[in-house]
């Protein structure tokens, strides 16, 4: 029996020290459906070796595990022969990759920059009217910095139009093959070609993800296997810290029903997350192939257990039916936990398509008639002509009295020096001003309508 015991308790040890490969992004030219191998000196250097396939795996992404070696091994990704080795930057060689053994556990997070066989593809494709916010805009509710992409539409130098706004996950992906992980989206393309048929047109604001803190960004809750836990500070930085920049800088919608979530995978999970948390600043959610799995239980009971009203949100949903073997299932639950809570089963639309897969190019086919649906041009043509004449007025106790604002909207707390400091959700009602907010005379605004800004007190 002893000897039993020490053989179960040294085989986690030779498991656990391995070398875990992930490629976290391909050229935009990579062929779909290619295999990837991985050739190097520990396979006598077989560019199609079947053992040594790189798998995607649910999120996917490919990566291959290496069991435990010792020294250092060199070695390349190809597609299956040598013709169509991975090359550097500029589509030529590159030299060869290599890692230690160091008998502890490793995860490799890689790029993998052209194919010698396709030649680079590295040049800019984003549209005219697509540029970077901010290479590094502040999230003060994370402590870091994330690169943000603004997409204006055509006629917005040359209009007075105010614009809904669409805030789309991974926004590297959004507009540009050279930033993207496996080919863009082309969201700056069909909005262009949408427009040009007659479409309203639509701000898009991409926040880029965080690398190797995008699963614990992208969720509220922890997978014990995979993290998370961080979806709660993304989603506010989202709410109230970008959308606050976002309507005070541009000519926006600023009303709920005119601000979208939208992402894909995990990026359709906090993209959820984020319109049920915050009904009164998002009310539609674009959620293509969503990876509710990775806290399927957690949401669902939030879902069930929130106190929220979300009869006025309006949600599309789309992914491919052999996705994963709980997809269709957990779209579901998640639509029925929606209409639960007062969702309008006409204002949720649900896509399960024999064909679709956990794709870029997948969802780049399908952001075009998400949006459309999203936004019907009816509804963006009649808002143009809408009028908001609030009544708010101060009590002697400090309390807000608001009249004429039947839906909640967003109002900004400026301080006399011009900063924002908080912000509220006003409709008809009586209000209390934030605790949190020190004593002090402060502007309240929105900047939709004829609202006007107010002056206000904490005392």
């Amino acid at each position: 029996m002893k000897k039993i015991f020490t053989l179960l308790y040294l085989v986690p040890l030779v498991t656990m020290a391995q070398v875990t490969i992930r490629i976290t992004s391909l050229p935009s030219n990579t062929p779909v459906g290619s295999t990837i191998y991985f050739a190097g000196s520990i396979n006598s250097w077989n560019a199609q070796d079947a053992t040594f396939v790189l798998a995607y795996d649910s999120f996917g992404v490919p990566k291959i595990t290496i069991p435990e070696g010792t020294g250092s091994v060199e070695f390349k990704f190809t597609r299956g022969g040598w013709p169509t080795v991975e090359g550097n930057a500029t589509g030529g060689f590159l030299p060869n990759r290599t890692f230690t053994f160091t008998g502890s556990p490793q995860t490799l997070n890689l790029t993998i920059q052209s194919w010698e066989d396709l030649g680079n593809t590295n040049g800019s494709t984003a549209a005219a009217n697509v540029s970077i916010l901010n290479p590094a805009f502040y999230m003060p509710q994370l402590d870091r910095y994330r690169k943000v992409w603004l997409y204006l539409p055509p006629d917005y130098n040359s209009s007075t139009k105010h614009y809904p706004v669409l805030y789309m996950q991974d926004g590297q992906n959004l507009f540009d093959d050279a930033t993207s992980f496996a080919g863009e989206w082309q969201v700056d393309e069909t909005l262009n070609n949408l427009f040009a048929g007659g479409d309203y047109g639509a701000i898009v604001v991409g926040i880029e993800n965080g690398g190797a803190e995008r699963l614990n960004e992208y969720s509220p809750w922890n997978n014990p296997s995979y993290g998370g836990g961080l979806g709660d500070e993304y989603a506010a930085f989202l709410a109230n810290t970008l959308k606050p920049y976002i309507d005070a800088n541009y000519r926006t919608r600023p009303e709920p029903q005119f601000n979208a979530l939208i992402g894909s995978s995990m990026g359709a999970l906090i993209s959820t997350y984020g319109a049920t948390e915050f009904p009164g600043i998002f009310r539609k959610v674009g959620s293509m192939s969503p990876a509710y799995w990775f806290a399927m239980s957690d949401l669902h009971n939030y879902l069930a257990n929130g106190n929220f009203d979300l009869s006025n949100h309006r949600v599309y949903f789309v992914c491919g039916t052999g996705e994963s073997s709980s997809m269709v299932a957990d779209v579901n639950t998640v639509k029925t936990d929606l209409i639960a809570k007062g969702m309008n089963p006409s204002n949720v639309f649900t896509k399960f398509d024999p064909d679709g897969t956990h794709t870029e190019s997948y969802w780049r086919g399908q952001f075009g008639s998400l949006y459309q649906w999203l936004f019907p041009a009816s509804e963006l043509a009649a808002a143009q002509h809408e009028s908001i004449s609030p009544k708010i007025i101060q009590t002697v106790s400090g309390k807000l009295f608001v009249e004429g604002i039947p839906d909640p909207l967003r109002f900004e707390i400026v301080s006399m020096t011009g900063q924002t400091v908080g912000a509220m959700d006003l409709s008809n009602g009586v209000f209390e001003l934030p605790e949190s907010l020190a004593r002090g005379i402060y502007i309240l605004r929105s900047g939709v309508g004829n609202s006007k800004p107010i002056r206000i007190n904490k005392s």
